[in-house]
């Protein structure tokens, strides 16, 4: 008889997949938000080159976040899926900084 932790074991993986993608796509909104308001804020402080610059950053930032997220999402809608690359990982700490590094930068 095949224990929980076996290989043969069928996975019940419950509710932590749909938790999973639930998650991500929040971090996409947060970030999208977080875009947003810098554009208003570059939009208040003038349309100089720099304000331009960190919301087109910014902008990208977040594009590259969501790159992340989405692969992520259809990652996790596997039974057994992998577990998130180190590279994944850093990528999306990295987009994650940069919209506040950008952010920072407009409010000075």
């Amino acid at each position: 008889m095949a224990g929980p932790s076996s290989p043969a074991a069928p996975r019940d993986p419950g509710l932590q997949p749909e938790r999973t993608r639930l998650a991500w796509r929040r971090t996409t909104l947060a970030c999208a938000v977080a875009t947003s308001l810098a554009a208003r804020q570059a939009l208040r402080a003038g349309t100089g080159p720099v304000p331009l610059l960190c919301v087109a950053l910014a902008a990208l930032a977040w594009l590259g976040f969501l790159g992340v997220a989405a692969r992520r999402i259809r990652a996790v809608s596997v039974p057994r899926p992998p577990a998130l690359s180190p590279r994944a990982a850093v990528a999306a700490a990295g987009c994650t900084l940069a919209l506040v590094a950008f952010g920072a930068a407009l409010t000075r």
